[in-house]
């Protein structure tokens, strides 16, 4: 479902006439009276309550910043043609709901959101993992998630683009390509990695081209591109929100969460789409016993540092950074965090974390490959029609277009190894007996014997680590480098701690606010 590039390395959009017809709409088609670039979703519902802006306003104004943008970032990969008639939809609910003040209508009510390509849509969309051989299958229904966002009103905008096969199919394909959208670019520099695999929804909401995303992970595949493109990213427990009609890489680490621009953001989305599906019953009924009573907009504390036990592993994490400038920049955050009421337990140590963050010899890579092939043929199956039906197929269809595909540059050598294998045998069973153990004895024996709300770490390279005991994260925009470069920090839990992690990245990024909007891009940048 998503495995970040860092693991792994340590049609387009729009018929052209269409593309020009919309640039045009990038300014802002609600006026002056409303400025959308770098809106939140709570400015966007006042602006409707307001009569300042109206949903359909609101999308042809993302559909002209992806017309002008996303030629050079590529990270829209496909836009939805209905979207359009979706937001005339939530305009004409708004008006008949008027005299409650839009009381019954949820946060996410006339919102566009963005899918990554592996995200399925009952609609005009495809869902192809960023690879030409899904072109044009159809899929049995929305995805568990995309019920639940459209329910709560929700306008689905199109796909994001993302590393294709959510940067599974080889261990030379670089972090934000795919053969169907191209290769992704970070809005801040764009010679600088975007890192994956939801690259496109860490673009697209970085660049203002929406506001609202989703991505997925199964290792550091939300967290990272997050980090990377200065936005907010919420990896939850696994099983909390549901996997069902996602193409995935394994149903025992795979998770499906927000990247928006912040935390307040994130969680509406997260409250929306989070639950118990019945196509994913046994995860997401496990989980559900982790959902807040009310939702978790409760949890938005400016004062949300106060008295939390946040621990500090610097040792591989702190020292892996390599810049002194970001690393002066974390010791003022650690000192802000301790300002804000919150109680640091430095010098802290995972036991056995150099096994853990080892993808071979801590036996991920050789689970991953026979869960990634039982559940990528499970899924093609149950498709209406698609020109592949197994992982098998996919190489095949690899091999047959292969320039296309670009095999030559990025060999299928994690699709090959999957497909060598044959179930869950011993070797396989083994591997998962050991991540149980580096996770029962590395990661929870610290936050329990420390008494830890949260652990604190200055990137991704922590996501093996949650990955194999399916615990949540949030990583919030930081700083910048001397280019100009993002970088994120990270506060990760226990399952079901999102309560605790709200309160705790929303008040560190309201006492911080760091974020700045990345620079002005046009197509005169396209090399």
């Amino acid at each position: 479902m998503a495995f970040h590039c860092e693991i792994l390395r340590r049609l387009f959009l729009l018929p052209a006439l269409l593309v020009l017809t919309i640039s045009g709409l990038s300014k802002n088609l609600a006026g002056d009276s409303f400025p959308i670039r770098e809106a939140s979703v709570h400015d966007l519902q006042a602006a409707f309550q307001q009569k300042q802006l109206s949903s359909r306003q609101l999308v042809e104004f993302y559909l002209g910043e992806i017309g002008k943008l996303n030629p050079v970032l590529r990270g829209v990969i496909e836009v939805n043609p209905d979207a359009l008639n979706q937001a005339d939809k939530a305009d004409r609910e708004r008006k008949m709901n008027a005299p409650a003040a839009g009381s019954s209508l949820s946060g996410l009510h006339g919102i566009p959101v963005l899918l990554k390509d592996n995200i399925g849509s009952k609609d005009r969309l495809n869902t192809t993992a960023g690879s030409l051989a899904l072109e044009g299958s159809i899929v049995p229904g929305d995805a568990g998630v995309v019920k639940k966002l459209r329910k709560a009103g929700a306008i689905i905008l199109g796909k994001a683009s993302l590393a294709e096969w959510s940067h599974f199919r080889s261990l030379n394909q670089p972090s934000g390509w795919s053969a169907r959208g191209g290769q992704g670019l970070n809005p801040y520099l764009l010679s600088n990695d975007t890192c994956g695999s939801s690259s496109g929804s860490a673009i697209s909401v970085a660049a203002n081209m929406v506001a609202v995303s989703l991505g997925t992970e199964t290792d550091g595949s939300i967290i990272c591109p997050a980090s990377f493109n200065s936005v907010v990213g919420i990896k939850p427990t696994v099983g909390l929100t549901s996997r069902a009609g996602v193409i995935p890489i394994s149903p025992r680490q795979d998770s499906v969460g927000p990247i928006c621009r912040t935390v307040s953001d994130a969680v509406h989305v997260l409250d929306a789409i989070v639950g118990f599906d019945k196509k994913d019953a046994k995860a997401t009924r496990k989980a559900s016993r982790f959902i807040p009573k009310g939702g978790y907009l409760q949890f938005l504390k400016e004062n949300g540092l106060q008295g939390k036990r946040l621990g500090i592993v610097r040792k591989p994490f702190f020292k892996i950074i390599g810049d002194s400038f970001v690393e002066k920049a974390f010791e003022e955050h650690l000192k802000k965090l301790r300002k804000k009421g919150a109680i640091l337990m430095d010098n802290l140590t995972i036991a056995q974390v150099d096994a853990i963050l080892d993808l071979f010899h801590s036996g991920e890579l050789i689970a991953l490959y026979a869960e990634f092939k039982q559940s990528l043929n499970a899924y093609l199956k149950e498709l209406v029609a698609s020109p592949i039906r197994s992982l098998a197929d996919a190489i095949a269809f690899n091999q047959n277009f292969s320039k296309l595909e670009k095999i030559e540059e990025y060999p299928q050598d994690i699709f090959l190894n999957a497909n060598s294998t044959n179930g869950i045998g011993e070797v396989e069973k083994e591997a998962l007996m050991n991540m149980s153990r580096l996770s029962r004895d590395g990661f929870e024996k610290l936050m329990m014997e420390n008494n830890l709300d949260a652990l604190v770490t200055p990137d991704s390279r922590v996501s093996s680590v949650l990955a194999f005991g399916g615990y949540p994260g949030i990583t919030v925009p930081a700083g910048y480098n001397r280019k100009g470069l993002p970088f994120g920090i990270f506060f990760s839990g226990l399952k079901g701690s999102e309560p605790k992690l709200i309160e705790i990245a929303y008040a560190f990024e309201q006492a911080t606010k760091v974020r700045v909007p990345p620079p002005n891009i046009s197509t005169d940048m396209i090399s």
